[in-house]
Order: structure tokens, then sequence, then C-alpha cells
């Protein structure tokens, strides 16, 4: 069994991806080769292009079974409709219509159950995509995309976390922004949560609601503070009046921030950027040593 850690972030652009690939980054080269990178910001992926050699080792869909009504078996009883909890089906009797909302259904089955008539059979309908990349270090990465115009997240992500390999020592889990669904998902099956933030007032509350959805699931934690050396001091009263560790601070590298921009996080890392991670790093492995 691998050891699992989600990158999260209550808010975007606090720098959740880039701590996300500096840890894939250190702990392949410093501490274990055997490590995975799992992309589930499934809307918008990004991870593998800040690696320019990566190769597409293989690429599977995502289907969603949508429910198919038979108009020739339907007698328009409407009790598909009213065992949806999602609204995904309309049925008007009088006009003798009957439809399923793809967009709306989440795939339960309730409306299989529910149909006396066997009226309903389901299709496969693609709601996305895995992606696996080989890269220059580590195990590569392991991507979820959603088909654009689609909104089940969660079921890719769900697909996604299915798909990693159980040989992989270390799992690195870049979790989508915020505290919907979607984050939920990729969180339930870490071992530990590393949530990022900046000491802005922004940052602050966002951080908030993601400790508060944390520990309403019942998850390890700890916080990283990005660009540590900008904003107030509110954010580390908070943190020290409820008792949140401190893993790890990153200061604020204009230089840095300009590799991040051509994309080019790994060469010449600057010096107290490299110290930070490599401190990070070892805080996490005396967990994982833990556990």
């Amino acid at each position: 069994m691998s050891y699992q850690i989600a990158v999260a972030s209550g808010k975007g652009g606090t720098g959740k991806t880039t701590v996300a690939l500096n840890l894939y980054h250190f702990i392949s080269n410093q501490v274990n080769s055997n490590v995975l990178l799992v992309d589930c910001d499934v809307e918008e992926p990004n991870t593998a292009l800040f690696y320019p050699e990566a190769e597409i080792r293989e690429e599977t869909p995502v289907d969603q079974l949508i429910p198919v009504i038979n108009d020739d078996r339907c007698t328009y009883c409407r009790k598909c409709a009213e065992y949806c909890e999602f609204n995904a089906i309309m049925v008007i009797p009088p006009a003798q219509f009957a439809e399923v909302n793809s967009s709306l259904c989440h795939s339960c089955g309730a409306c299989l159950v529910a149909c006396e008539f066997d009226a309903i059979s389901e299709k496969a309908e693609t709601i996305g995509s895995l992606k696996r990349y080989t890269l220059s270090e580590g195990e590569g990465i392991l991507e979820g995309s959603l088909k654009i115009g689609s909104a089940m997240q969660t079921m890719v992500i769900r697909s996604l976390k299915k798909a990693i390999p159980d040989d992989a020592d270390i799992v690195i889990l870049d979790a989508p922004p915020g505290t919907s669904c979607p984050v939920v998902e990729s969180v339930m099956d870490a071992d530990y949560v590393l949530l990022v933030t900046e000491p802005t007032p922004f940052g602050l509350y966002d951080l908030k609601l993601t400790v508060d959805m944390l520990r309403e699931v019942g998850k390890p934690f700890g916080v990283v503070v990005n660009k540590s050396d900008l904003g107030n001091r509110d954010l580390y009263t908070y943190l020290d009046h409820e008792a949140i560790e401190i893993i790890g601070e990153i200061p604020f590298s204009l230089a840095y921030a300009s590799q991040y921009a051509t994309g080019e996080l790994f060469r010449n890392i600057p010096d107290e950027i490299r110290e930070s991670y490599s401190g990070i790093v070892k805080k996490l492995f005396n967990k994982v040593s833990a556990a």
C-alpha cells in the first residue's frame, strides 16, 4: 500500500500545484524514486506542462452510464422522475414525453430500480479521460481530464484514484482548489493533507474553510505557508490559536516566479527555495515513518 499525500488549498493562486510538483521532484531525487504524481484538478490539469519530456504511456476514456428511456415500454408513470434525487429526468404524461438530462445525471441507478416496466436501459457516455505520463524522474504523472461541458468532476476523480497502481511507495495528489465535492473526493483516501496558503486576508479566509472541511471528514493535515515573507501576521495568529502545525514556509522569490512563468520550474532553483522544500520533505517523511 502506498502512502498518499494530498496537496490542497482553499483558493486558487496560492501555489498548490507548484508545491505538489516540487514535492514530487525533491522526493523522487532525494528520498524515494518510486513516487507518483496524480493530477486531480481535472478541469484544468497542468502538472505535465512543467515536464517538456513528458510522454503519454497510455490513455483511457472515462465513461458514465446514462439512462435511456424506451418510449415503446414507458407508461409515463413518473416513478423514475420521483426516484431521481438530481432532477435529471423529466416526464410529462399528457404529452407522453420522457427525457434524461445527462448533465444532471449521477448514474446512481435509482431510476432502473423505480421502473416496473423495463423501460429504462443504460448507455455509456464519455465524460473525460485518464492519461499516464512517463517522466525523466520518479514514476511519472497520472492525470484526469474532464470533457469540456461536463459537470462530473467527482466521477472522473473517482476513476482516477482507482487507476493508481498499488506498487507506488508515495503518491502525491494535486487536488483542485476550494472546498467543494471534487476536493473532498480527492482527499478522502489520503493519509495526510498538506494545505498550501498565503499570509493574506483572502488566504486566511479560505484556509479556515478548508480546515473546517478537513476536520469534518477527519483527515490529519498541516500547513505550508507560501510567499511567507509577504502579507501580515494574522495567519500565524490563527494557526497558533488552532494548534495547526506549520510543515514549512516558502519565501517569495521573483526569480523563481519568473522561472515558473516560463515553465522551467526545476532549473536553477534558488537556495532558499531548495532549503524550504528539503525541510518540508524531511518533516513529511517523519510522518510517513511514524504511520
